[in-house]
């Protein structure tokens, strides 16, 4: 079996004197931002709905872009069921809560498995990223598939991207994952803004404080690796039941303790980029 090519960053074809593909900004907006962790069920998604709620809030206009073909998330916890318009040519954004959406759980039944090889999804991800009318938007939070495949290769090989969000729990079998994610973008270009430590704690009806996936991994692994580490998000039982209802946190209850840290990253956001 022949061995394939390692992929190259930028910085090495530049260093080998190849050419440096151009990376176009996604059409419609000003800066990219991806959501990922490499690792599946970290509350990613949650994650990405809530701060682009959490934009929203802040007055920045927001888009959100679903980039998980096999499992889509954005659906369920926007409570969307209607189908985008097309013109034959590009499909309209669906509009929830003031943001623009797009997800491929728009565009088939929810039930439908999407058994597609990596060609079909490469296609699927350019379709969303330029042939979607994405309108005067200041951010397009992406919310990223597990792992480090073709949906990583090709956002960060071909798009523009203003910088990538980690998100993980503390617990080690995570964070395996996350530092592949990690390098992944270090070899491909793409600035880590920084590492968020998700399901941090949990605060019991004794008032004490409860590290069920474990303490302090997260801002290990961002210190590791020389990067900066965003801050704790404690579980809270209210979160997974208004992203089940299609209402998320941040809109339901924007004055709650979770809605707050969502508040202040998308304000920390917001001032660097704008």
């Amino acid at each position: 079996m022949p061995k394939e090519k390692p992929e190259l960053s930028d910085a090495m074809r530049a260093k080998m004197g190849r050419k440096v593909p151009e990376k176009n900004p996604i059409k419609g907006t000003k800066f990219t931002i991806a959501i990922s962790s490499a690792k599946g069920g970290v509350g990613k998604s949650t994650f990405a709905t809530n701060l682009a709620l959490a934009l929203k809030k802040v007055g920045c206009k927001v888009g959100l872009l679903d980039a998980d073909i096999y499992g889509p998330s954005i659906p369920k916890m926007l409570g969307i069921e209607e189908k985008p318009k097309s013109d034959g040519q590009k499909l309209d954004p669906v509009n929830k809560y003031d943001i623009q959406c797009m997800s491929i759980g728009f565009l088939t039944d929810q039930d439908t498995p999407m058994i597609w090889r990596g060609p079909m999804v490469t296609s699927a991800i350019r379709t969303f990223t330029q042939k979607v009318n994405w309108k005067d938007l200041d951010f397009i939070i992406v919310d990223m598939p597990p792992g480090t495949g073709d949906t990583q290769l090709t956002f960060s090989q071909e798009i523009k991207m203003d910088g990538a969000i980690i998100v993980s729990t503390p617990q080690e079998v995570a964070l395996l994952d996350v530092k592949r994610g990690i390098k992944m973008f270090d070899k491909l270009g793409v600035k880590i803004l920084g590492l968020v430590d998700n399901m941090s704690y949990f605060i019991g009806d004794d008032n004490k404080k409860y590290n069920i996936f474990g303490d302090g991994g997260v801002k290990k692994a961002a210190d590791e690796f020389n990067k900066e580490f965003l801050g704790e998000i404690p579980i809270n039982p209210g979160v997974g039941k208004s992203g089940d209802k299609g209402k998320p946190i941040v809109e339901e209850d924007p004055n709650n303790e979770i809605s707050k840290i969502y508040i202040n990253f998308a304000n920390k956001i917001k001032s660097a980029y704008l």
